[in-house]
């Protein structure tokens, strides 16, 4: 089951498997209250959440993740992402308004593309985690078995014709067509059939 959390500028996504569950995003840093106010509102608590899954490292996508973290909430990390987990640290710096621990990847669970269903089934989600570098080398999706497919900021596929020769692009809405997705969760837009 995925629950669309919507609490800042990013939705994030909810996964209640049969024996663990998943945290698909998180907003930018600083809203850990109102992260906190939405999950009380669709009846999840913060010990339900067994790992946090950022789509991509930019800041408004993994902005809480070191707070959850501290909290005992999981860090699942794609080893394709494992060196770009830093590369908002930069940019957190330069903002004197929010503070943000670096992501200390220590004790992450790091799995590869290839090992990512065999890992989501002992959570009890059926599905697998893709790599997609159009919108960025670390940005990956998360295609499940029913249909649900969360893509962060994954250009949508009607915005194809507006890029010349986005190959990248193409590729990987190719890809994840070949899955006979149902709907396209985005981080930054509205979930579309397909």
């Amino acid at each position: 089951m995925v629950t669309r959390l919507k609490y800042g500028n990013t939705n994030t996504f909810f996964l209640r498997g049969t024996v663990g569950n998943l945290l698909v995003d998180t907003d930018y840093a600083g809203t850990l209250p109102m992260f906190y106010k939405e999950i009380k509102r669709q009846n999840i608590s913060l010990k339900d959440i067994t790992y946090v899954l950022a789509t991509h490292y930019h800041p408004d996508h993994m902005g809480l993740v070191s707070e959850l973290m501290k909290q005992g909430v999981k860090l699942l990390l794609v080893d394709v992402q494992r060196e770009y987990v830093g590369f908002s640290d930069e940019i957190f710096a330069r903002e004197k308004r929010t503070e943000v621990e670096s992501i200390h990847t220590e004790d992450a669970r790091v799995i590869t593309c290839e090992e990512s269903r065999a890992f989501l089934r002992r959570l009890g989600i059926e599905g697998e985690i893709i790599s997609t570098p159009s919108h960025s080398e670390d940005s990956v999706s998360l295609i499940l078995d029913d249909g649900t497919c969360i893509v962060g900021d994954l250009e949508p596929m009607e915005y194809l014709e507006a890029y010349e020769k986005n190959e990248k692009l193409a590729k990987d809405w190719e890809r994840i067509l070949s899955y006979k997705p149902k709907r396209i969760c985005y981080g930054h837009a509205n979930e579309k059939a397909v």
